[in-house]
């Protein structure tokens, strides 16, 4: 198997952190324009920022997890980069899998050290994919 490099990695991250930003912006944009007159109000500008921290979270899940688990088994960064994602075995992601894998970036943002892990790894992984049991491979 050849394992995806810790930099094609990173910058296939930022790619899919643009993409990511870009529709988070579009979408708090819209909900903004809609409710827009009702901002001032501190308490709703509150909800409304607890809402958008929500739908981050949703949003980045269902990207990674859903593209990682389809058939072409990256996200958009990772098939610009020709890298894509496998378990273990070289099978493809299961959606619980992806999940996994995802939920498991938090702990390896912690210091950046999970994800630097993957610089140092004999299978270049990080520690989401030694949670997860899964391989960055280049295609």
């Amino acid at each position: 198997m050849n394992n995806a490099g810790f930099w094609k990695r990173f910058v296939a991250v930022m790619i899919d952190a643009i993409i990511l930003g870009l529709l988070t912006f579009l979408l708090m944009m819209g909900v903004g324009m809609v409710i827009g007159g009702m901002m001032h109000d501190p308490e709703l500008m509150f909800k409304f920022s607890q809402f958008g921290m929500l739908m981050d979270v949703i949003m980045f899940w269902l990207y990674f997890a859903l593209q990682e688990s389809s058939p072409l088994q990256a996200t958009l960064g990772k098939r610009l980069l020709g890298i894509y994602v496998t378990d273990g075995d070289g099978e493809r992601l299961t959606f619980v899998r992806a999940t996994i894998r995802y939920f498991s970036k938090y702990l390896s943002s912690i210091f950046m050290i999970g994800f630097i892990m993957a610089a140092f790894t004999k299978n270049k992984q990080g520690l989401h994919d030694l949670i997860a049991d899964t391989l960055v491979l280049n295609r």
